[in-house]
């Protein structure tokens, strides 16, 4: 069997509401699908993030098409390697692993798409299968104020969500109130996370985990910048509440690092980040050495990555009980099958064959549509 052609399309798939974090506010969901073909007719699905420019992640994917068509889609690590030489080592790029992940996640992620499809296999069998039956999310509540956050947070409570993940860095005041507002809300018996995205300063971070450990914080994730290990072992090591890790992970010798200097309780993971599924099993890896559980972590997606992730994190010993959901947030979800709804905050672990989805042709195209409309309103 072999690759005879990649297509890519930009989408973008518009917010139920207004997406709040410390960077700002989102709107949609902005990707870019990646469909890889193969001379026995078999389509592998999977999606890069499209952002900031979706033009520029779609020139490289088609490079990238360039070394993979004509070649086996069982050669992917091969493939990968290939790939990211081209794209970020020979023509004076010299070394961009963050955004090589990113652009080429979901050219990985097709592939092992493919790879299931050609076998009848899920893709965590080809990983050497499950070691769970179901994935825990946590409940992700959105809101422009503290009131709405807290409402939404007890719906999710209510749904089945044990752990309850909040959007802070905002504000000391409003975050301090979204802490407040979001613990009376669910009560003493679920677990309230928090995620800053990097937003405060060691100083800042001490002074705001001092005032929030009264409202029993499970975790918080990020608080400071990504580019110091340092400042977070720091934190870490003086923080009441366990400090995760996430923008500092990409690469397994990220994660080395983190695990070496002790600088993180948790290490939150996603596969855009990593570049596909095999680099984020190797990087869950080199965390369960060192005793620590990896969250599998959600940003600009549809069903796919979820799908995917939902495959990789089937195959983790080392896998928290609270991962990051995103597609309550799509006014519209591009997979059709199977329900990615989550029951008791839970999701089963996927059948195959491949990442165990197909795709809706009409949402596909919706969000296509999406895309233009808002690429020529920026024009």
């Amino acid at each position: 069997m072999k690759i005879t052609r990649i297509k890519t399309t930009p989408l973008l798939v518009p917010y139920k509401k207004p997406y709040h974090w410390a960077q700002g506010i989102i709107h949609g969901a902005g990707v870019m699908l990646v469909e890889v073909h193969t001379d026995e007719g078999l389509v592998g699905i999977g999606e890069s993030i499209a952002t900031p420019s979706a033009i520029a992640i779609q020139a490289y994917l088609k490079i990238a098409a360039d070394i993979c068509k004509g070649r086996s889609p069982f050669e992917n690590a091969r493939l990968m390697g290939e790939c990211y030489h081209a794209l970020f080592q020979a023509l004076g790029t010299c070394s961009a692993p963050r955004y090589a992940g990113q652009v080429l996640a979901g050219l990985e992620m097709a592939i092992w798409d493919v790879m299931g499809k050609a076998t009848g296999r899920a893709v965590h069998e080809l990983l050497g299968g499950a070691v769970r039956d179901e994935i825990a999310y946590f409940g992700f509540p959105q809101g422009a104020t503290a009131a709405e956050t807290a409402a939404e947070a007890l719906d999710l409570a209510d749904a089945g969500c044990d752990v309850i993940y909040v959007k802070v860095g905002r504000g000391d005041a409003l975050d301090l109130d979204i802490v407040r507002q979001v613990r009376a809300a669910i009560g003493p018996e679920k677990r309230l996370r928090m995620d800053p995205n990097e937003h405060w300063s060691p100083v800042r971070a001490t002074r705001m985990l001092r005032k929030m450990a009264e409202f029993d914080i499970d975790m918080v994730e990020q608080p400071t910048n990504a580019e110091s290990i340092s400042a977070l072992a720091q934190l870490r090591d003086r923080s009441p509440i366990a400090v995760a890790a996430d923008q500092l992970v990409f690469t397994p010798q990220d994660a080395y690092d983190v695990c070496r200097e002790k600088a993180a309780d948790l290490i939150v993971l996603g596969l855009h980040e990593t570049g596909g599924i095999a680099r984020f099993r190797k990087i869950a890896h080199i965390a369960e050495a060192a005793g620590i559980d990896i969250c599998l972590h959600g940003l600009y997606e549809t069903g796919i990555t979820t799908a995917a992730a939902n495959q990789v994190g089937a195959t983790l010993p080392n896998l928290d009980d609270g991962n990051q959901f995103m597609n309550h947030f799509l006014k519209w979800d591009i997979v059709k099958t199977p329900d990615l709804t989550l029951k008791n905050g839970r999701l089963p672990v996927l059948g195959g064959p491949g990442l165990g989805i197909e795709l809706d042709p009409d949402a596909v195209a919706g969000a296509a549509e999406a895309h233009l409309k808002q690429e020529n309103s920026d024009d």
